[in-house]
């Protein structure tokens, strides 16, 4: 199983709710459209808690999404749908700069 794990900053003026609601109700409707998405086996979006004490958190969004294999994830991301309707939304809601991203192979320690 292959993990694809992203973190990011929502774009400049964008407040939080905003970007969670942009996120949810305009991009995930766009990636899940195409039929490329049907590859990933499972996906997972991660908000920080928003503490007063705490620090601001490096990344407002950690997504995760699983795939059975390299082959199926490349047949995702380099597909002609995600490159022109869905990776030119990310510039709507995403910091573009504040973008990290790894490719793992999961090892699942306790389940």
């Amino acid at each position: 199983m292959i993990k694809v794990i992203l973190g990011f900053k929502r774009r400049q003026g964008m407040d939080v709710q905003a970007f969670r609601d942009y996120r949810r109700d305009v991009h995930a409707p766009l990636l899940f459209a195409i039929p490329e998405a049907k590859k990933i086996r499972r996906f997972v979006v991660s908000y920080p808690l928003l503490e007063s004490n705490s620090p601001e958190p490096r990344f407002d969004a950690v997504v995760e999404a699983w795939f059975d294999n390299e082959d199926d994830m490349d047949a995702l991301f380099l597909s002609e749908n995600f490159q022109t309707k869905v990776d030119p939304d990310h510039v709507h809601f995403i910091d573009l700069s504040s973008v990290v991203r790894i490719v793992s192979e999961e090892t699942v320690v306790v389940e």
